[in-house]
């Protein structure tokens, strides 16, 4: 009882910490440069940046709800959000101040939260069975070859066709892997409804939430538009796609702790 209270209390002083410390970004953001009304990507930006701080609060506060096993799932999904809350202060004021798209802040935000995100297939099912080793690290190979062909693409080292295959190819391992391969039998194999389904949503998401992000790519590189068009269009789809990926993605985990959590307590 007094570690959960210990516990408590630290959860509560980090989560005030987290708001401090992100409302100072957002402060320091905001004085550095004008939001204007017309400028539609700027505001996703600004939306996107709050429901993040909202909802890594609620992820860490979320975690005195749940039973043990499920407490490092609900942490990871609030370092998720936390990551990319504060590099879009960053991504934010790059496109507020300059009108540039914030490649170099978005890929670093996406080479931490992206493998973190693939993480949690593997926690999601390391709570129910035991998940061989393997199934992380393939799941990680598919991750890195997915960005890395991305931002090859995007930062001009490779022509923007062969990176976004290679991307693409990344993207095609990691479904084989939770749709056909170790990950997936081991979910049909072991476990409870409740986890099945999360899982089976969460691979819906890797599918249809992940397509928007290729979906921004072409739009942003491959359409012929005018560059300003190109960047809006991107950066837009871009967010869009990080608030159903990061954010809706942790949902899902909350939803089956708590689920399962309860059903263990009324056991």
């Amino acid at each position: 009882m007094m570690l959960n209270r210990l516990w408590s209390k630290a959860t509560a002083v980090a989560t005030s910490s987290v708001v401090l410390a992100l409302s100072s970004g957002a402060a320091s953001a905001a004085s550095s440069a004008v939001l204007k009304p017309d400028d539609f990507v700027g505001i996703s930006f600004w939306l996107i940046s709050m429901a993040l701080i909202a909802s890594t609060v609620f992820f860490f506060l979320e975690r005195d709800r749940v039973s043990a096993k499920w407490k490092t799932s609900l942490t990871v999904s609030g370092l998720v959000t936390l990551v990319a809350a504060v590099h879009y202060f960053y991504m934010r004021e790059v496109w507020v101040t300059t009108g540039a798209t914030p490649t170099v802040f978005r890929y670093i935000d996406w080479l931490i939260t992206v493998p973190l995100l693939m993480i949690e297939f593997y926690l999601i099912l390391s709570a129910i069975a035991k998940v061989p080793v393997g199934v992380f690290w393939r799941l990680m190979i598919g991750t890195l070859v997915m960005l890395v062909g991305g931002y090859l693409g995007e930062a001009g080292y490779l022509l923007v066709w062969p990176a976004f295959i290679i991307g693409m190819l990344g993207w095609a391992y990691i479904l084989y892997e939770v749709f056909m391969g170790q990950a997936s039998k081991i979910n049909a194999e072991s476990s409870p409804p409740a986890v099945q389904s999360a899982f089976n949503t969460m691979r819906l998401i890797v599918t249809i939430g992940w397509a928007i992000y290729p979906l921004g790519y072409f739009f942003g590189y491959l359409t012929g538009a005018s560059t300003a068009d190109s960047a809006n269009a991107l950066n837009i789809i871009y967010n869009l796609a990080d608030v159903l990926n990061k954010i809706a993605f942790g949902l899902i985990i909350w939803t089956v702790a708590v689920s399962e959590s309860e059903s263990s307590a009324k056991r």
